[in-house]
């Protein structure tokens, strides 16, 4: 019986109650009761306060009303005993049977364990790293790249209907910065001043060279617009392969440079007077961004007609809006504190609510302890050279393994090294070890004909599948709360329950004795516990090895 069949369960009693006459609810009154396993084993398996939450509502005491719902529950099938505990918990320890039956439910799951529809319907744009295209991915970018995609894969899980996007900001000055840089580099020179500096862009020069060997030879303006766009094409290719390398994945690339092209500022521009929140003054056209908590409204378009960058923002927010996207998420650094209310404000302006329709998520800065910074790209660490030197899931992992608003620094050696110490190496470790466990329990002729759930007789193994029965629940709510962390660190939970049934149980059987059904019951535990590390890994990008 899984934790959801267990809260059905209790809701169907409850229900049974009320029209028996013993509780005085309405039905649509009565909730979707909330299990949890109790601070203390001995007191049961599962534990629910349903009772505390509706005594009120029904007239009564919450311990009069655990009683009547105690009795009812004691005689359902699964359950072995029900008991009240102080002002009106309810403790229920469930039949062997009923609870080894979790295993078959998630070995049969496979895959689709753990996912549920707690954000059905949900239909979410999800913004993140959307860096210049001007240079390599960063530390600065890292967190978001880990954190994003996370939370792509958490939010699917939960039945939400996600686009990953990445906005690329291809228009502007420092386009035509970057283009004069590599012509520079090109050519012999330093960069003009204000340019970009690092050995990329000499690697990019190189490469326009072989491409466009006349790029010497064109007039000086055509020249820096051919290798804006050479390089610009060139940089991309090289951020989307890092990325990938990283098991980072957008489903679209958005060009702000075809905002501007194709008219979405202007027409953004008028759409926001229609509103009746675009006023003109000192020539300039602003957004009365303060009518909805900014501290000071915006400029739209400059004095001398150009648009300003929240022109583009507003455009790429109706855009959006446009493509049918009710939720939209921006994930930022914390240099962009100061957007949140601008962004807040600009979506009240296009008329949607900013407490449903937009939310802004900010992730505090990351920093390396002992890494080199990048020769090839000046003074920054490169995504790309943390990938080599420590690896993608154990520097994935890490970023997933702590709430995005608090500082971090990775220890790049403890990152690398292959003790329980390491956290992603501990949860790895246990994957690895239940699929050796499953091919050693084969070798033995353990097989999972003729499962007996209720062979799961030992205190490890309600430990364990109460481990595993919580994983749905630790989903949902990671992903109501935008938290990948609390996946993690459930994993860990898991692993660390199964490290300890390893030790206490078995699953293959020793020498020369017989394969009996305790053994085969615990290959389906054993079976169950791979799914559920794996299926928890995949929801964080990272892999579950076979082997280590």
């Amino acid at each position: 019986m899984t934790p959801a069949e267990l809260a059905a369960l209790i809701r169907t009693v409850l229900l049974d109650a009320v029209a028996a006459g013993e509780v005085t609810l309405a039905a649509e009154d009565v909730p979707e009761p909330r299990v949890e396993r109790p601070r203390q084993r001995e007191h049961g398996d599962w534990a629910t306060n349903v009772a505390m939450q509706l005594a009120k509502r029904a007239g009564t005491t919450p311990r009069a009303l655990a009683e009547v719902l105690a009795g009812r529950l004691a005689a359902a099938d699964g359950v072995a005993a029900v008991d009240v505990a102080g002002p009106g918990f309810l403790n229920i320890r469930l039949e062997t049977g009923a609870a080894g039956e979790l295993a078959r439910t998630i070995v049969e799951a496979g895959a689709a364990y753990g996912r549920g529809d707690a954000l059905a319907g949900h239909v979410i744009n999800l913004e993140f790293v959307s860096a210049n295209p001007t240079g390599p991915l960063h530390i600065g970018h890292t967190r978001w790249a880990a954190l994003g995609d996370a939370l792509v894969r958490l939010l699917r899980a939960a039945g939400a209907q996600v686009t990953p996007e990445y906005y690329i900001n291809d228009a502007g000055g420092q386009m035509d910065k970057f283009g004069a840089s590599i012509l520079a580099r090109a050519a012999g020179e330093e960069v003009p001043e204000g340019g970009y500096a690092g050995d990329y862009v000499a690697e990019l020069a190189r490469q326009v060279l072989a491409e466009r060997p006349d790029l010497l030879d064109l007039p000086r303006e055509e020249g820096v617009a051919v290798a804006r766009e050479l390089g610009y094409r060139l940089q991309m290719a090289e951020i989307e392969q890092t990325l990938a390398d990283f098991n980072v994945h957008f489903d679209v690339y958005f060009s702000e440079r075809s905002l501007h092209e194709n008219g979405a500022v202007g027409e953004a521009v008028e759409r926001l007077r229609a509103q009746g929140h675009v006023t003109e003054a000192d020539g300039a056209l602003w957004l009365r961004t303060t009518d909805f908590g900014d501290d000071k409204d915006r400029v739209l378009v400059r004095a001398d007609g150009t648009p300003t960058y929240l022109a583009a923002d507003a455009a790429y927010y109706l855009s959006k809006k446009d493509r049918g996207f009710d939720e939209k998420i921006y994930l930022l650094g914390a240099d962009h504190h100061g957007y949140v209310a601008r962004l807040k404000a600009l979506a009240a302006c296009a008329g949607d609510d900013p407490d449903r329709n937009i939310e802004v998520l900010i992730g505090q800065l990351v920093s390396v302890a002992g890494a080199r910074m990048s020769k090839r790209a000046g003074n920054i660490i490169e995504l790309r050279d943390l990938i080599q030197w420590i690896g993608s899931d154990p520097v994935r992992y890490t970023l997933a393994r702590y709430p995005a608003d608090s500082p971090l620094t990775l220890d790049g050696e403890k990152l690398r090294e292959q003790n329980l110490d390491n956290p992603v190496y501990y949860v790895q470790y246990a994957h690895a070890r239940t699929r050796n466990a499953s091919r050693n329990a084969a070798e033995h002729g353990v097989t999972r004909e003729g499962f007996d759930p209720a062979r799961l007789d030992h205190p490890a193994d309600a430990d364990l599948l109460g481990a595993l029965g919580r994983f749905p629940g630790v989903v949902a709510h990671a992903a109501r709360l935008r938290e990948p962390h609390r996946v993690a660190r459930h994993l860990e939970q898991v692993a660390a329950a199964y490290h300890t049934w390893y030790g206490q149980t078995r699953i293959s059987p020793r020498g020369t004795d017989p394969v009996d059904a305790g053994h085969t019951a615990r290959l389906w535990l054993n079976d169950a516990t791979t799914q559920v590390l794996a299926n928890g890994l995949a929801v964080l990008g990272v892999s579950a090895p076979e082997r280590m």
